[in-house]
């Protein structure tokens, strides 16, 4: 009987996880395709706005099973968004990094290096 229940919890909380991770995957995807859509050809878009349709569909159901499955569909399907939003950031990190070294070769003059010694009041520790 026990194990029977502990089967039920498991099956529940996989179904909640698979929910969870396919509603997480449409909202990030979709967040991303507004921002960055524009990199994506337009089979391209398309077929990740299906794929999210389609995986908001399954999620409407209890089919855990169509859940991952669609969720796969849609990782896939977003695959060429992510690799569009990897190769933007790859280019644009050669003017960040010429920044740095601008930023770098300017050095503050007025800095100065100097040594110290603590000196200790003898008369402080005897009032103390």
């Amino acid at each position: 009987m026990l194990k029977l229940i502990k089967r039920k919890i498991r099956k529940k909380r996989e179904a909640v996880d698979a929910r969870n991770q396919a509603d997480t995957l449409v909202h990030s995807t979709e967040k991303n395709l507004k921002e960055h859509g524009s990199k994506v050809s337009e089979a391209d878009k398309k077929a990740i706005e299906t794929a999210a349709a389609d995986l908001r569909n399954a999620l409407k159901g209890t089919d855990v099973e169509a859940i991952k499955k669609k969720t796969q569909d849609l990782v896939q399907a977003s695959m060429k968004l992510g690799e569009a939003i990897y190769k933007s950031q790859q280019s644009a990190k050669p003017d960040e990094k010429a920044k740095d070294q601008k930023q770098e070769g300017k050095k503050d003059d007025n800095v100065v290096d100097a040594d110290f010694e603590e000196v200790k009041d003898e008369n402080k520790e005897k009032s103390a």
